[in-house]
């Protein structure tokens, strides 16, 4: 595991943003990873006048803990696609993702060849479709095509990417109309944050399952939770006990000797492992497809570690899985009995939560104008989301259950 301590995760301020790029069905095809300096007016700098810095924050990432057993989408610096300076090894794959600007480049093609002769996965981004763009798309596995900037023309370039055999991935996937568009006009991957963040028109029932695991999020966020009572519902629900018996047997406690017995597994497991476990359950983590659990957690832990509460990180987590099971905030508020500032910050982002959770789901969505408008700074929101990324990672592989089969 990298450590990311203070002084090294601000060398330069870059700021690391990294999205899921996902198949239509919301399975995690990898992640797509990118550093930006930020100018004193909070624009983004140059990237040919801030490469090192950008470079330096590479150095430090370790690409597996980043992507899990997903592939890493890096995007290049010019010194990385002209293979001037070390390119970072990531164990489940790599794919350089050269910027537009770099793309129409004289020697475009030939460092491209070069680099695709060694191995490397290569993507095309910030696609907008001329002559000395659509060479590259003869060489290049994958295309990017900016659904905002490209808006009209969004079609006729995925077209066009894919008549030369790429795949095509759909940035700034960030709302139901969006994504409706880009598969309609045939995208093949979206990228842009895990959980859409809106308010459902037609909400989706929760099944009895599901009912159940927030019954218990309500008796957990209680100030004195009932033991009792938590043992009773987890005993009563067959892939509650399944899971919070495998968890407590696994490696990752630490137990010596089998647990068979609830009542003893809810006392070494603890109140947040349980809260954890039940939205592992909503979500249906399965060890095979973690990646909405990892976000879950993931917004959880950031927003815990920014507030230094447990309120945080119910704040983050319930959010997340609001937006996830497609319900409303109001319903997994009422279901969950969560507190009053609970529900101000899950509400509209008021209260003493809510700015936090609003410049972590502005910095999800790579909107470093709207993490400052919420009063922080994108570097160190940043920081906290980017540290929080190994042990969601751990925590999300720990909770999953294995596949049936």
């Amino acid at each position: 595991m990298y450590a990311l301590d203070e002084p090294t995760a601000r060398v330069g301020s870059a700021v690391i943003h990294r999205q899921p790029v996902v198949h239509p069905d919301r399975s995690v095809f990898g992640y797509a990873v990118r550093g930006v300096v930020l100018a004193a007016d909070g624009s983004e700098e140059p990237e040919n006048r801030v490469e090192q810095q950008v470079e330096a924050q590479y150095r430090i990432l370790d690409p597996d803990l980043l992507t899990g057993d997903k592939l890493l989408v890096l995007r290049a610096t010019r010194r990385i696609f002209g293979d001037e300076v070390e390119i970072p090894y990531a164990g489940n794959g790599l794919v350089l993702e050269i910027p537009g600007e770099l793309a129409i480049r004289p020697d475009a093609y030939d460092l491209a060849a070069t680099l695709k002769m060694a191995g490397y996965g290569l993507a095309l981004g910030e696609y907008a479709g001329s002559s000395r763009l659509d060479r590259m798309l003869t060489l290049v596995d994958y295309v990017k095509v900016d659904l905002v900037k490209q808006h009209d023309d969004f079609a006729s370039l995925v077209e066009r990417a894919k008549g030369e055999g790429a795949t095509v991935i759909a940035e700034r996937a960030d709302n139901t109309d969006r994504v409706h568009f880009a598969l309609e006009a045939g995208a093949d991957l979206l990228q842009g944050p895990m959980f859409e963040r809106r308010r459902p028109d037609n909400e989706r029932p929760l099944s009895a399952g599901q009912v159940q695991c927030l019954e218990l999020v309500r008796l957990l966020s209680a100030e004195y939770p009932d033991q009792d009572a938590v043992v009773r519902v987890i005993s009563t629900d067959p892939e509650l006990t399944m899971r919070v018996l495998h968890l407590v047997n696994s490696s990752a406690t630490g137990v010596r000797r089998h647990i068979d017995s609830v009542r003893q597994a809810v006392v070494l497991v603890g109140p947040r492992q349980l809260f954890a476990l039940a939205m592992a359950s909503i979500v249906d983590a399965r060890a095979a497809s973690v990646g909405p659990l990892w976000s879950v957690l993931t917004r959880a832990l950031t927003v815990a570690r920014l507030t230094n509460s447990d309120a945080g990180y119910t704040v983050g987590m319930l959010s997340a899985v609001a937006s996830h099971l497609q319900i409303s905030v109001d319903s997994i508020i009422e279901r969950s009995g969560v507190s009053d500032a609970i529900a101000d910050a899950m509400r509209d982002q008021t209260g003493p939560l809510g700015p936090v959770l609003a410049a972590v789901l502005a910095h999800e969505e790579n909107d470093t104008a709207g993490v400052r408008a919420a009063g922080w700074e994108p570097i160190e929101i940043a920081h906290t989301h980017l540290a929080a990324i190994p042990e969601a990672l751990a925590t999300a592989t720990a909770l999953a259950t294995p596949q049936a089969g």
